[in-house]
């Protein structure tokens, strides 16, 4: 009889834990906010532990790669760097962002409020053309693939947040497609208020964290040609 109640606590305990895993009670803000949003019919995310943490770390750089490939693959994202810089407005910033032992990559961030006007979801007429010098470059440099992540602030509902997140980086997504960038190469994905990189206590730390970021990586052709050049496997 005690047997039989101790088996029927731990099932109950059991139950319990899958119903928080699948609900997401039991899950980090993080967490809850990666494998969210589709681009071109595949899924965003592999998991969350590859999607999870670092914006732009863990999201984009996927390869494994040594360190000559990497560096190989380093000089070919900081030219495209420069590339960029030339051609995007001066408030759009472009970075390399690398993870040891992972292939480098490039994260573009935009202000939301150059690309939409308040709560739209809509790209402004001002925005189109940095986004068609975008479009341009990635033309230039075909053997990558990107990552579209769009971020709100804190104010107002998180619901509410997550899918003008989700609205913003899909509106990106579609313009870049009708500008030609192949949807094989792009997903996109909402972030909601859950991945700030300044404080939500400040004006100004609010306006930093609405913004849509453009995650370029190495595909798996650049990968492999990088690998070949490096005498590596």
């Amino acid at each position: 009889m005690n047997s039989m109640i101790k088996n029927f606590k731990v099932m109950a305990m059991a139950l319990a834990c899958a119903s928080l895993l699948l609900t997401g009670c039991g899950a980090s803000n993080t967490a809850k906010g990666t494998a969210i949003g589709v681009g071109g019919g595949a899924a965003v995310g592999a998991g969350i532990g590859k999607i999870a943490g670092n914006t732009a770390l863990g999201a984009v750089i996927g390869a494994a790669v040594g360190g000559a490939t990497g560096a190989i693959i380093g000089k070919k994202m900081d030219k495209q760097k420069k590339e960029l810089e030339k051609v995007l407005p001066d408030d759009t910033k472009v970075e390399v962002v690398e993870e040891e032992g992972r292939a480098p990559a490039l994260r573009v961030t935009f202000d939301s409020g150059i690309l939409f006007a308040t709560n739209s979801s809509t790209v402004s007429a001002a925005s189109k053309s940095a986004l068609r010098d975008l479009a341009r470059n990635l033309e230039k440099n075909p053997d990558t693939d990107l990552r579209i992540v769009g971020h709100t602030d804190n104010t107002g509902r998180v619901d509410y947040n997550q899918s003008l997140s989700e609205r913003r980086a899909r509106s990106v997504y579609d313009y870049l497609l009708d500008q030609g960038v192949s949807s094989r190469r792009m997903v996109y994905e909402g972030k909601g208020i859950h991945q700030p990189v300044a404080s939500n206590n400040t004006v100004e730390g609010r306006a930093q964290n609405r913004r849509v970021e453009v995650l370029i990586s190495a595909n798996e052709k650049m990968v492999n040609d990088a690998k070949r050049e490096a005498g590596e496997r």
